[in-house]
């Protein structure tokens, strides 16, 4: 996209020192640090009580490699404040949830929606919005574009609004958000190019310009491509079961092939990306969207899967130690998780459920029972069930194991223990994707994650 001045003659410079940022979470906090250190004024809003008492002691509000650091760093700058409301600035970046409305499966924008009337106020000629929120194709043009009109100014004329997502992977963040290439979507060629005129004040990949739409299919798409690969990876587990086969063995070879990388497969998929943005494709057009409904059908039945698998060793009321509930390992993030579903399924059917979870703080609310020490979860259980490969897990000591159950039975969702270690002590080593026969035997991991 070339570069072009804004479409206004007399529209001030577009130098971008002040940024009100509306939302503090997963993706909002690092933003803001990282442009507070970049050398911006960052205004962070969030309402939350939680969110605000963190920050305001100095804290991050959720675990992340090197987030702590980051926000120490941009607080003690004096670049980053934090409040519930937002002000005046040069430029507004919207980062609130977009969560999925569970009774018809479509985006809930309400928080894009207030956050974009809180900013109205404020507004003034020259000013850019970019929403980084991922939402539907046509959020920008058709719901944020139209509220921002209210303040009497012509988005596209009068104001720059673009969208602008990110790609990063939880437990990458930091490095991701610096590293990873853009897409600055606008609502024309100027405003693509004053919000990529902002990221570069800290962004090192490339920073591609695009009109807003197409930013937001291109975000969605490439969220709805790995569920849809995780559907297919997902779908050879069940038929490797009903076969007799190991999935494992059988994707690592597939994997040999030069043009074939399936992934792994598991309980399901979560997070609030993969598991919810395919959705939006669906709601945008359902009679095309088929093999994406299709995908989310077969990744949203893992969790009922994984737990007729317990049921085939062990029957309610009987203790499991469900190990992990967080959507993936090394973070402490239970959105939409997989292995969350299966604790309150397993819970539902009568099963004295411990869980465990070294990542997830006590406090965390929703949890279908307390969180436990290992050494608690395990003790007198009659099955172990490991959701989620956590180092802690993985490694974990199978003496120890051994000495606490009550009955040497355990199911693994995630191909993630040594077999052989494990039936070496005893135990029934059950895998998701292998059949009774193939279970005995050990593979290597797949190469891809």
């Amino acid at each position: 996209m070339r570069r072009q001045p804004l479409l206004h003659r007399d529209a001030p410079s577009l130098k971008m020192q002040t940024l009100c940022l509306l939302g503090l979470g997963y993706i909002g906090l690092p933003t803001g640090s990282i442009f507070a250190l970049a050398g911006k004024d960052v205004i962070g809003v969030d309402p939350s009580p939680r969110v605000q008492a963190a920050l305001r002691s100095g804290l991050a509000s959720f675990d992340e490699p090197e987030l702590q650091t980051l926000v120490t760093a941009a607080i003690n700058s004096g670049r980053l404040r934090v409040q519930t409301q937002p002000e005046a600035a040069d430029a507004f970046i919207i980062a609130v949830p977009t969560p999925l409305d569970p009774a018809t499966n479509r985006a809930d924008l309400s928080y894009v929606e207030r956050a974009a009337r809180d900013i109205v106020p404020f507004l003034r000629r020259g000013n850019l919005v970019i929403l980084e929120s991922t939402v539907p194709p046509g959020t920008t043009r058709d719901v944020l574009a139209p509220i921002l009109a209210e303040s009497g100014l012509v988005p596209g004329r009068d104001i720059c609004v673009a969208h602008c997502p990110e790609r990063v992977l939880p437990g990458r963040i930091l490095v991701e958000l610096e590293q990873n290439d853009r897409l600055a979507g606008g609502l024309t060629p100027a405003c693509a190019e004053a919000a990529a005129d902002l990221y570069s004040a800290f962004c090192k990949g490339a920073i591609v310009r695009t009109d807003a739409t197409t930013a937001e299919m291109v975000k969605v798409m490439e969220n709805t491509f790995r569920d849809v690969n995780v559907a297919l990876a997902n779908e050879f587990a069940l038929i490797a079961e009903r076969i007799g086969v190991d999935v494992w063995e059988a994707i690592r070879l597939a994997n040999h092939h030069p043009r074939v990388s399936v992934l792994r497969p598991g309980p399901g998929v979560g997070g609030h990306c993969i598991a919810v943005d395919p959705w939006f494709l669906v709601d945008a057009a359902p009679d095309e969207a088929r093999l994406i409904r299709t995908a989310r059908t077969v990744n949203d039945a893992m969790p009922e899967h994984v737990v007729a698998r317990l049921a085939a060793l062990v029957s309610p009321p009987a203790p499991v130690a469900l190990l992990g509930i967080t959507y993936k390992a090394e973070v402490d993030d239970v959105r939409e998780s997989p292995a969350l579903r299966v604790a309150e399924l397993a819970t539902e059917r009568g099963y004295a459920v411990r869980l465990c979870d070294p990542h997830v703080k006590a406090q965390t609310p929703g949890l279908p029972a307390p969180l436990l020490p290992i050494e608690h979860a395990l003790r007198d259980a009659e099955a172990i069930v490991l959701l989620v490969d956590h180092r802690a897990f993985q490694e974990l000591d199978v003496d120890l194991a051994a000495a606490l159950v009550a009955r040497k039975r355990i199911l693994d969702a995630r191909n993630a223990i040594d077999r052989r270690a494990w039936q070496a002590r005893g135990f029934e080593v059950s895998v998701l994707g292998a059949g009774p026969s193939a279970a005995e035997h050990n593979v290597a991991e797949p190469t891809n994650a």
